[in-house]
């Protein structure tokens, strides 16, 4: 386990809903409820659940693993996955050394996810490997920009805010192409920034 990340997201876990959940989940809220509305009856694999701020958004009925690498954002998590009308299973994992067997979930969820991934390319391509052949991968992220002013001020803020979380600037639709999925629809929520990918293993 990557204990440099466990250690930064659990000094983050204290805060985490005060910073995340007031504004933010508000304004995503009718966007995560769209992509979560695709899980389906089989095995899913929920990334990075933290404080279970995306809980709510879930269908019911669910059969769902949640990993996070922080055991302070799962232990805040419990409350609501405690209420979740279904199953969701929570572990602390780290992406890079999860110990799921090839083929284990029919579908993948992340969230705001892979601007914090430290080795994105490999953390993708260890969601592939826990795949079944022709799963699905849903992802709500926000990315970096292909446009002027907005590409310049997400590298300027990377600089600074990747000491304390996440990363501004990532190409995560490139990254899963490299990572060997099949994109299949990116939608941009906003600007070309804010956007959700569906791809295949």
């Amino acid at each position: 386990m990557d204990l440099v990340t466990k250690a930064k997201w659990d000094k983050a876990a204290r805060n985490f809903d005060v910073m995340a959940g007031f504004g933010p989940e508000k304004r995503w809220a009718p966007v995560k409820t769209k992509l979560f509305s695709k899980m389906g009856t089989g095995r899913i694999l929920f990334l990075a659940v933290g404080t279970g701020l995306d809980v709510p958004f879930f269908p019911p009925g669910r059969n769902i693993v949640g990993i996070d690498i922080s055991d302070k954002m799962l232990e805040k998590a419990r409350v609501r996955t405690d209420a979740y009308d279904g199953k969701i299973e929570l572990q602390a994992v780290d992406v890079h050394d999860m110990p799921f067997p090839e083929g284990s979930f029919d579908q993948v969820f992340t969230s705001c996810t892979f601007c914090s991934v430290p080795r994105p390319v490999e953390g993708l391509k260890a969601l592939r490997r826990v795949l079944v052949p022709g799963g699905e991968l849903h992802m709500f992220e926000h990315t970096g920009s292909r446009y002027f002013p907005f590409n310049s001020m997400l590298n300027q803020m990377t600089w600074l805010s990747k000491r304390f979380g996440p990363d501004m600037n990532r190409d995560t639709v490139t990254n899963a192409k490299i990572a060997g999925f099949t994109v299949r629809e990116v939608t941009h929520v906003y600007l070309d920034v804010v956007k959700t990918i569906s791809a295949t293993a």
